[in-house]
C-alpha cells in the first residue's frame, strides 16, 4: 500500500510541477530595485577649500612672475642703454669686447623674459 501511495503522490507532483514553475517569477523580478547612490550636486567643503587654496597659490605665482618680468625688463633697459652708449663711443673700425658681451647678455635676458611672458 505504501508504494501505491508514493506512486500516486509522485504522479500528482509531476502534474503540478509545471504549474508551480510558471507561477514563480524570476528571482531578479522579485528583488526590489535599489535606486543608484545619489551623486552630490554640491561640492564637499574639503574640495572647496582645496580649490580655493589652488587659486590663491596660482595668484601668488602669477604675482611673483609679474615681479620677475618687471625686474628683468628694467635690467634689459639698463643693458640696452649701456650698449648704445658703448656703440656711440666706438668708431666704425673697432667694437670692444664689452659691446659683444653686453649684446649676448641682452639676448639671454630677452629670451628669459619671452619665456616668462609665455608662462613657461
Amino acid at each position: 500500500m505504501p508504494t501505491r501511495f508514493f506512486i500516486a503522490l509522485l504522479g500528482l507532483l509531476m502534474l503540478l510541477l509545471p504549474a508551480f514553475a510558471t507561477a514563480q517569477q524570476p528571482i531578479d523580478a522579485q528583488q526590489p530595485t535599489i535606486p543608484p547612490f545619489p551623486v552630490p550636486t554640491r561640492q564637499m567643503p574639503e574640495d572647496e577649500n582645496r580649490i580655493q587654496l589652488e587659486k590663491e597659490m596660482a595668484k601668488k605665482a602669477n604675482h611673483a612672475r609679474q615681479d620677475e618680468l618687471k625686474r628683468d625688463t628694467d635690467q634689459l633697459l639698463k643693458l640696452a642703454t649701456e650698449l648704445k652708449q658703448s656703440v656711440d663711443k666706438s668708431d666704425e673700425n673697432m667694437l670692444s669686447l664689452d659691446v659683444v658681451r653686453k649684446a649676448e647678455e641682452i639676448e639671454k635676458l630677452a629670451h628669459s623674459v619671452k619665456e616668462k611672458m609665455r608662462g613657461n
